[in-house]
């Protein structure tokens, strides 16, 4: 019901641009065809690729325009900064481009091929910047930020391509057990989502523990 509230919300040229997006993706998520030669697309396949691919510019573009004037406003105070956040997530950098960065991720776990016949994703990738900058601004960014590099987490492992085990044979350590064995003097370290004790490295190690 929140949903509907916020689509009527929405103005109708939003609200189509949306619609339009998901028939794009739609056409693009690969069905379970019987028979079909592997990396071979159909003229019409392509052309809705190429439509995304016109489609994302011109929304790049957009956002592109819009995040640096956005920026530079939010870098006043706090206020502007939530005032200025609150009109970016009901413009299309907030209602559009979510969503059409989990359906390219989504699309490209499907039909990697094809995405990159797109060429969608390196127009997306052109928006990091200013993004990041944006985000920069946010209050609380400091701290967040420390958490996320603390902790990559399991999901190291999903975002790496490498196969994870029944959740029975995997032994989870928490952030809180990490930092407690390192304060009683071991050595622990995360990278890529799995634990790694370096205790016996460290005392061979000429660098010293700093940069370890």
């Amino acid at each position: 019901m929140d949903q509907e509230l916020y689509s009527k919300e929405r103005s109708a040229s939003l609200d189509l641009l949306l619609r339009f997006q998901r028939l794009l993706v739609s056409k693009l998520y690969p069905a379970d065809c019987v028979g079909q030669v592997p990396n071979t697309y159909s003229p019409d396949l392509l052309g809705v690729g190429s439509l995304l691919k016109k489609y994302t510019a011109l929304l790049c573009t957009h956002i592109g325009d819009i995040l640096p004037v956005a920026t530079s406003i939010a870098c006043t105070s706090h206020r502007h900064f939530a005032e200025v956040s609150r009109i970016v997530d009901g413009d299309l950098t907030g209602i559009l481009l979510p969503e059409l960065v989990v359906s390219v991720v989504l699309l490209l776990s499907k039909n990697a091929g094809l995405m990159q016949e797109a060429g969608a994703i390196p127009l997306l990738a052109g928006l990091l910047e200013h993004l990041d900058r944006f985000n920069h601004l946010a209050p609380g960014k400091e701290r967040d930020d420390n958490e996320d590099l603390a902790w990559p987490g399991i999901m190291g492992s999903f975002f790496t391509g490498q196969s994870c085990r029944n959740n029975e044979e995997v032994t989870l350590i928490r952030k809180a057990d990490l930092e407690n064995h390192n304060k009683d003097g071991g050595f622990w370290t995360v990278i890529d989502g799995k634990v790694y004790d370096i205790k016996d490295f460290q005392t061979q190690s000429l660098t010293g523990s700093s940069i370890l």
